[in-house]
């Protein structure tokens, strides 16, 4: 038995506690909230639970004897207690590493600054068409701990992650036969403080692959295609913009499938998809790939393809309302995120951004405007920042609204018939909603409350 010490009492860290305790490890949970008290860290455990709750100060004795530290994915590295323990000798580790350590079956992961949610869930369908529900199991950063499912696996099981950068500081002995780095765009420089620090995060999704394994790659990103030359394990490449000797690519309406010196139509993207925009194409490819190298047969990955809907909060359609079309891609957090809701849109579009501020620039999301943005109505920290970046670029039909009731409304008188309303924010949810999925459920309920 060895002293483990858990940081955080969210999700990931109450599920740590969990598994641990039935492993028989002795167990510390702590949070470092002082508006958080241990009596609410207490409740959140099975009244079984022997684990320890603490609160606010980590006492000193408990910093001392810990042997392992399981940190939940919102508790930096670079916190001087996480250096105080590493210097008392202390093995830091995540969750994901810890649900890695009871796994029994094969593991797929996936990371990505964009797509992550959306090719992770489509890859789990297609492993459920072709192994059955029993035996496949999707974790992650896509909201279902690890460590709540890993118990369950045995040898037979397949285990698909949507892995974080957060997740992936914290790995160790991680190492899935099959893994993708989607695409590499400036996002959380608040917390990888460099663009390099977080790179080099995502790319430790390979950390442990050899040879023997599979990296699936987006030939079109300047970061990914570097990162393809030193990758250790066998690369996979996909493209939307040119014919590859060896992978999947678009040419015009189809994905195309290379292999062995000849090429051939996989699917037709408008006959066989129900996703919308290019980013799609690409989450749809990856996935494939991602399948492959799991051993599933190509008829049974495109019959999940064709039944295949949008994940909610990605560009998902919501409803049509006096001849105005409104789409909810709450989970256009960050600015490249956010381009390919717009890239998506077909008719004038009135815009809804702003929010919590991770340090990005909008330039580029700014110049995505072209053609299709009407009009830009924006809320929460950022909304200076992305008006006076707007400014700059020649766009000043800006709006603001001090709240997301003002700013929905506003939304709705600004539509006309023929008009479409995109929540696409390029930001983070925080400050004003606890997650991306309340502002995107706040947004689809009103929409669904208009007349």
């Amino acid at each position: 038995m060895e002293n483990y010490l858990v940081i955080g009492s969210g999700i990931s860290g109450i599920n740590s506690v969990m598994l641990l305790e039935h492993m028989n490890e002795k167990v510390t949970l702590y949070d470092g909230n002082e508006a958080i008290k241990s009596e609410e860290m207490r409740a959140k455990l099975p009244e079984n639970s022997r684990a320890a709750c603490i609160a606010g100060k980590l006492p000193e004795e408990v910093l001392e004897s810990a042997q392992n530290v399981v940190l939940s994915p919102g508790v930096p590295v670079d916190l001087p207690l996480v250096q105080q323990l590493k210097d008392h000798g202390a093995k830091i580790m995540g969750e994901i590493e810890l649900g890695y350590q009871a796994e029994k079956g094969r593991v797929a992961a996936i990371t990505g600054t964009n797509g992550k949610t959306t090719t992770t869930t489509l890859v789990g369908e297609i492993m459920r068409k072709w192994l059955g529900e029993e035996r496949v199991f999707v974790v992650g950063n896509i909201g279902n701990a690890y460590t709540s499912e890993c118990l369950k696996t045995n040898k037979d099981t397949v285990t698909i992650g949507e892995i974080s950068s957060f997740q992936l500081e914290t790995i160790c002995d991680f190492h899935p036969a099959v893994s993708a780095i989607l695409n590499i765009t400036p996002d959380h420089l608040n917390r990888h403080h460099t663009m390099e620090a977080y790179v080099a995060a995502k790319e430790n999704i390979t950390r442990n692959q050899t040879k023997e394994d599979i990296c699936v790659l987006n030939y079109e990103n300047e970061y990914t295609r570097q990162f393809g030359e030193r990758c250790p394990a066998q690369v996979v490449w996909f493209s939307s913009v040119r014919e590859l000797e060896s992978g999947y690519w678009l040419r015009g309406d189809k994905i195309m499938k290379s292999m062995d010196g000849s090429s051939r139509e996989v699917l037709d993207i408008h006959r066989d998809m129900n996703l919308v925009g290019l980013c799609n194409v690409e989450n749809v490819m990856a996935a494939l790939a991602v399948a492959e190298g799991m051993g599933a047969p190509e008829e049974i990955a495109l019959q999940a393809v064709k039944a295949f809907h949008a994940v909610e909060h990605r560009i998902e359609f919501v409803a049509s309302k006096g001849g105005v079309d409104y789409y909810n891609d709450s989970k256009g957090t960050n600015p490249d995120a956010a381009i390919q809701g717009i890239r998506a849109m077909n008719r004038p579009t009135i815009l809804i951004g702003g929010g919590y501020d991770k340090e990005n620039e909008y330039d580029e999301w700014v110049e995505s405007f072209e053609g299709r943005v009407k009009w830009l109505v924006l809320i929460g920290q950022t909304r200076e920042k992305i008006a006076e970046c707007a400014r700059k670029h020649g766009f000043d039909r800006i709006r603001f609204a001090d709240t997301y009731q003002e700013c929905l409304e506003l939304c709705t008188r600004l539509a006309e018939e023929g008009d479409a309303v995109l929540l696409s924010p390029a930001c983070a949810s925080w400050g004003m909603f606890p997650n991306y999925e309340v502002r995107g459920e706040l947004f689809k309920e009103y929409v669904r409350g208009l007349a």
